[in-house]
């Protein structure tokens, strides 16, 4: 007679999306105790993972993190590298990339805003397209977000 729910003792390794397994020795590692953002610690491990990303992004350059919400980046990305009256292209893939727009015309740019469907990403093709219109350079800045919820 077969019996479904006769499960041998010790920890099973499920082969399905979810829940998902975690390993003992990571389970281990969580339950250290957390170190101090603002001490030496964290500090060197900072600079450690930073040196390893360059592998992951197979650059030498700089990486840099930025400690705020996404929103917060943009606009440092925006303020920090282009003047109000400077032209942008910027693609709608969804709804962070009309808030960016919304916050790109607040802050004075002119936005060449090419609608898009929020379930795709930007077309490569579409880019190359657009640039190669713009003869006289007058785009400063190339916008995506790449990542939505």
């Amino acid at each position: 007679m077969l019996r479904l729910d006769d499960h041998p003792s010790g920890r099973h390794f499920l082969q399905i999306p979810g829940p998902t397994n975690v390993p003992d020795r990571i389970l281990r590692a969580i339950d250290q105790p957390t170190i101090d953002h603002r001490g030496p610690e964290f500090a060197r491990l900072t600079l450690e993972i930073l040196e390893g990303l360059k592998q992951v992004f197979q650059t030498r350059g700089p990486i840099v993190i930025y400690p705020a919400s996404g929103t917060g980046a943009w606009e440092a990305a925006l303020v920090n590298t282009l003047s109000p009256g400077d032209r942008v292209l910027m693609f709608e893939t969804g709804h962070f990339a009309t808030l960016w727009r919304k916050m790109a015309d607040k802050l004075g740019l002119v936005v060449d805003f090419v609608p898009g469907d929020w379930r795709t990403g930007v077309d490569p093709v579409a880019v190359e397209s657009r640039l190669a219109e713009d003869k006289t350079h007058a785009i400063k800045a190339v916008m995506a977000v790449h990542n939505e919820t």
